[in-house]
């Protein structure tokens, strides 16, 4: 059996309760022409989740249960994914897709790294999407109590709306735009006991380096009945950074017309260096002067990728727009110093 393509995997994490399991049993109950690995974390000796999932001929489940997958299981999910490779090159186990559900205690940060300081891992696996289950009921409770609530929403590249029913319209709304305050790059999806296609939430190459970067892309419902996905926008589309909330972790957007390659590079070496472990997710399109394409960064913590994309047309105007989800950062002073690389 010869494995040429990367294996895709998406990270489904979350906080305790917020409808993981209710996801991924309705992706497992239509799905029928993919076979999926699940890896399942849960905190203690004990996995209960494990027990709930409904188990198919096509899904093979693995339980890690000797720690939280944000600590000492680390070195355990590098040799778990080394032997999964290696069964599969065997033919000894076929899959087509791996997803990784993390404990509702988990901070996502320690599994994400796995996947860019591991040869093996980084060779033979494609990492697809961070995505976010919310419980729209208590996330405000988690987020006063938890700080591991704001960075599974930090790190999240779509995130999951559950238990809407259980709320009024306008306490959604207010959890819609404190997500958004948090994180103003993902999608926002609300999810009637986990039923959406799983289009919405695996495949979505959001780890390649390309130059799609929308700000606040909006509040979704999806109807299955129908098969319809509806947009709504009840948040301001445009803000620099979010501070109207006790949270710890904010988004910012820094804007700027034409750089300079050389400046840019060293602002963003040094604020790596300097801020970089705060700084769960960043993406930057920049137009550097005399260059037709795109400088593309993306990056989490110290780990950053950069890389020419398509070409600037004739039509859009030459913008550069970084995008930082962190922790409290001295925005107006960074801004300043990023305004300062904009070419001569």
């Amino acid at each position: 059996m010869t494995i040429t393509n990367h294996m895709p995997v998406t990270i489904l994490t979350g906080f305790l309760g917020s409808g993981k399991t209710t996801l991924i049993n309705h992706l497992l109950n239509h799905n029928h022409n993919e076979k999926i690995m699940i890896i399942e974390n849960e905190f203690g000796p004990i996995n209960i989740d494990g027990g709930l999932l409904k188990h198919d001929t096509n899904i093979d489940i693995i339980e890690m249960t000797n720690g939280c997958i944000c600590c000492s299981v680390q070195g355990e999910l590098i040799t778990a994914l080394h032997q999964l490779h290696q069964k599969r090159l065997a033919g000894e186990i076929n899959f087509d897709r791996l997803i990784i559900e993390t404990t509702g205690l988990a901070d996502p940060a320690p599994i994400l790294q796995t996947f860019f300081i591991d040869d093996v891992i980084r060779e033979t696996i494609q990492l697809d999407a961070v995505i976010t289950t919310v419980d729209c009921e208590h996330i405000s409770t988690h987020l006063k109590n938890h700080r591991v609530a704001a960075s599974q929403i930090g790190f999240a590249d779509r995130i999951i709306l559950t238990k809407t029913d259980r709320v009024k319209t306008a306490d959604k709304l207010s959890v819609i735009a404190r997500i958004n305050a948090i994180n103003n790059k993902a999608m926002i999806i609300e999810a009637n006991h986990g039923q959406i296609a799983k289009t919405q939430w695996l495949d979505l190459h959001t780890f390649d380096l390309n130059d799609e970067l929308t700000i606040s892309k909006g509040f979704f419902t999806v109807d299955m009945s129908k098969q319809l996905v509806t947009k709504f926008t009840p948040f301001t589309s445009k803000l620099h950074s979010y501070q109207s909330y006790d949270d710890n972790i904010f988004s910012y957007l820094f804007e700027a017309t034409e750089l300079d390659l050389k400046k840019i590079g060293s602002f963003i070496e040094k604020l790596i260096e300097q801020y970089g472990n705060d700084m769960l997710r960043y993406k930057g399109v920049l137009a550097i002067k005399n260059q037709s394409q795109k400088l593309i960064i993306q990056g989490v913590h110290k780990v950053v990728g950069f890389d020419y994309g398509s070409a600037w047309d004739n039509i859009t105007p030459k913008e550069s727009k970084f995008v930082v989800i962190s922790r409290k950062l001295p925005f107006e002073e960074l801004k300043q110093q990023f305004l300062a690389t904009i070419a001569d």
